[in-house]
C-alpha cells in the first residue's frame, strides 16, 4: 500500500489517527523529489489535522520537515526555517521525545553551520546527543555524531 492509499483508507474510516504521520511521509517524499511546494501543502494539511484531532505524536517532526522544505525552496527562508526548528525542539521537549528533539536540533545545527556558527551548532546538539546510551548505529545518531565531529 502506498501513502496515498493509506490516506484514502483513513478517509474511508473517518479517522484522523496516524493521518499526520502519513502526511509527513508524503511531504518528505515530495521534498526528496524536489517538489517543496507540494510538500509544504501536505504539511499544512498535517498540522491542521493535528490541531483538529488533538493527535500530536508527530507534531515536532511536522515543524522540522517544514523548516527543511522551506530551506530547500530558497536560502532566503532561513529565518522561517529557524522558527520551525525551534518549534520542533520545543514540542519534542514538552513531549519528552528525545529522538525527535535530536532530529530537530540536528536540522537546526546544520543551518547554523551553514551560517558559520559551528560553536552554536555543537552547543545545540551535544547535550541531546549525550542523553543517548544506545542506538548509535541509527541514522539520526550517526548524523548527529557527524555534525558534532564537523563542528570541532
Amino acid at each position: 500500500m502506498d501513502i496515498q492509499e493509506g490516506l484514502q483508507a483513513l478517509r474511508a474510516t473517518r479517522t484522523e489517527q496516524r493521518k499526520s504521520y502519513l502526511l509527513a511521509l508524503l511531504a518528505e517524499t515530495y521534498g526528496n523529489a524536489g517538489q517543496a511546494d507540494r510538500g509544504l501543502a501536505k504539511l499544512t494539511e498535517a498540522l491542521e489535522s493535528a490541531e483538529q484531532s488533538g493527535e500530536r505524536t508527530w507534531e515536532a517532526e511536522l515543524h522540522r520537515l517544514k523548516g527543511e522544505l522551506l530551506l530547500s525552496r530558497s536560502a532566503d527562508n532561513q529565518g522561517q526555517a529557524e522558527t520551525c526548528f525551534s518549534q520542533a525542539i520545543a514540542v519534542a521537549q514538552r513531549q519528552s521525545a528525545k529522538s525527535l528533539e535530536l532530529r530537530a536540533a540536528t536540522s537546526f545545527a546544520r543551518l547554523l553551520q551553514a551560517q558559520g556558527k559551528s560553536r552554536e551548532a555543537r552547543e545545540l546538539v551535544q547535550p541531546i546527543y549525550g542523553w543517548f546510551t544506545e542506538g548509535f548505529d541509527t541514522a539520526d545518531l550517526k548524523d548527529a555524531k557527524a555534525l558534532l565531529e564537523a563542528s570541532v
